[in-house]
């Protein structure tokens, strides 16, 4: 017997649609609640046409491109983390900072990779 949770919304189409409004409501959200979203989102807008401009071919700009929108990902999980972890408790717990630095170093990480490509893509091989 296939047990479902109720709450998981509709299937099929509707579940499509309602799937893309939450997903805007949450880029609405992270837009207006978080200023490193905004920064980052801002840095992929001028490095994304960048990236179209300065690729020789389909495959160098999607790889330039890449790491930009690794970066947007990476901030959106990591504001996620943060919320739900404020969410629980706004006390300050080691594994609460734990949780945090962890998404934090994730970002970092991401910047560091962005960092890495396009240096190494403008120095040459």
């Amino acid at each position: 017997m296939e047990t479902r949770n109720d709450l998981k919304g509709k299937r099929g189409l509707g579940r499509l649609v309602n799937a893309c409004r939450w997903s805007l409501a949450g880029w609405r959200a992270a837009w207006q609640d978080e200023e490193a979203f905004r920064q980052i989102v801002l840095l992929a807008g001028l490095g994304l046409p960048l990236a179209c401009w300065l690729g020789q071919g389909w495959a160098e700009k999607v790889l330039l491109a890449l790491p930009l929108v690794i970066c947007i990902l990476v901030e959106l999980l990591n504001s996620a983390l943060e919320n739900v972890v404020d969410r629980i408790s706004l006390e300050r717990h080691p594994l609460a900072k734990k949780a945090k630095d962890m998404g934090s170093a994730a970002q970092f990480t991401a910047q560091i990779f962005l960092a890495c490509v396009w240096l190494s893509w403008l120095l040459g091989d």
